[in-house]
C-alpha cells in the first residue's frame, strides 16, 4: 500500500550562471542521499539543455519534460532508473524547448505533479537566467541551494539570481496583502526615511506596522537560501562563500547559510567525460568528502565551520 505518512522533500539547485557546476553538484548530493537510504528523485528542469542524465552514463532517455508539455504525459511516466539503488532522474529537454516558452497553466501543472511524486527528496536542477518560471520552480523548494565558483562573474550572477528570487517572492507578499501602494509610497521617499536598500525598506515597513511586521514573519519563515562554492583552489577561495553569505545578509536582509564547498579536481572532468557517477569511482577524491559533508549540512540546516585562521587571514 501507498505511504500518505512520507513527506517529500524539494532541494532547487539554481545560481543564474550556466558553466558553475550546477548538474554536477545535483547529481552528487542525490547519490549521497540515495546511499544513505533515502528515495531520492532528480528532476532535470534545464529545459533546452538537459545533461543530468551524462552524470551517470545514460543515453538520452527517449521520454522527458518535452513529453509532459507537449504531449501531457504524466510525470511518473517520465521516470528512468539511473543504476544506483534508491536513485531515479526524469530527464529535461535538449529541444527546442526552453523556459519561456512554458505558459502559466503547464507550470502550475508541473508544480502538482511534482509534488505529488513518490519521493523521500527531489532535487531540481535549474537552467541558467532568472525568467520568471526559472524563479518559480526555486521558489517552490523546501530547500533553495545556489551554486558558483570562485570567478567573478559567476559571483555577480549568482547574487542576481539570488536578489532575483526575493524580489519575486516579496512581489507576491505585497501583492497577497495588497500592499503594493505602501511600498511604492515609502520607497518615493526613501531618503526622507533614511532608506538605502532592500534591507532597509523591509525594515522601516516592519517597524512601522505590527500587521505588516507580522505578515512579513510568517511569509517569509523558512525562506532560507544555501550557498555551494564549487572549484575551490585554495584557502583564499573557500572564504568566497562566506562573505557572499555577508553580503546577502547586510544588503537583503536574507537568511542566508553558506553550506560548503567542492574542491577543483581533474577526477571530475574526467568523470563527467567518461560519463561516470563521480561518487561511486572516485572514492579517494576529497571532493566525495567535501559533497557529503555540504549535503549532510543542507539536510540538517547547520553551517559549514569556516576556520577560524582563515577567517582573520592567517592563512591566506
Amino acid at each position: 500500500m501507498e505511504d500518505t505518512s512520507r513527506h517529500t522533500e524539494i532541494w532547487a539547485v539554481g545560481g543564474g550562471k550556466g558553466g558553475t557546476g550546477k548538474s554536477f553538484i545535483t547529481s552528487s548530493m542525490g547519490t549521497c542521499l540515495a546511499l544513505k537510504g533515502k528515495k531520492t528523485l532528480l528532476l532535470d528542469a534545464d529545459l533546452g539543455g538537459a545533461n543530468l542524465h551524462n552524470f551517470f552514463g545514460l543515453i538520452s532517455p527517449k521520454r522527458s519534460l518535452t513529453d509532459f508539455f507537449e504531449k501531457r504525459a504524466l510525470l511518473q511516466e517520465l521516470i528512468v532508473h539511473t543504476g544506483i539503488a534508491n536513485l531515479e532522474l526524469i530527464t529535461g529537454s535538449t529541444g527546442s524547448l526552453d523556459s519561456e516558452s512554458i505558459n502559466y497553466a503547464q507550470k502550475q501543472r508541473l508544480f502538482r505533479h511534482i509534488r505529488a511524486l513518490d519521493a523521500d527528496t527531489i532535487l531540481i536542477d535549474l537552467g541558467g537566467g532568472t525568467h520568471i518560471n526559472t524563479l518559480d520552480t526555486f521558489l517552490l523548494a523546501d530547500k533553495m541551494i545556489v551554486v558558483t565558483v570562485p570567478e567573478i562573474t559567476a559571483i555577480e550572477n549568482m547574487y542576481q539570481f539570488v536578489k532575483s528570487v526575493y524580489y519575486r517572492k516579496l512581489k507576491s507578499i505585497f501583492k497577497a496583502y495588497d500592499l503594493n501602494t505602501v511600498v511604492q509610497d515609502t520607497w518615493k521617499n526613501r531618503t526622507v526615511h533614511n532608506i538605502r536598500n532592500l534591507k532597509d525598506l523591509i525594515g522601516y515597513l516592519k517597524q512601522g506596522s505590527e500587521q505588516i511586521r507580522a505578515i512579513f514573519n510568517r511569509e517569509m519563515s523558512g525562506f532560507v537560501v544555501h550557498i555551494i562554492l564549487n572549484e575551490v583552489r585554495s584557502p583564499k577561495d573557500i572564504l568566497i562563500g562566506e562573505n557572499l553569505k555577508r553580503a546577502c545578509v547586510n544588503f537583503l536582509g536574507l537568511q542566508v547559510v553558506y553550506s560548503g564547498y567542492a574542491s577543483y579536481d581533474e577526477a571530475v572532468h574526467k568523470s563527467i567525460n567518461n560519463k561516470e557517477a563521480f561518487m561511486l569511482f572516485n572514492r579517494l577524491s576529497p571532493v566525495v568528502k567535501e559533497i557529503r559533508q555540504l549535503t549532510e549540512h543542507i539536510e540538517t540546516e547547520t553551517a559549514f565551520s569556516v576556520p577560524e585562521d582563515l577567517l582573520d587571514g592567517r592563512i591566506l
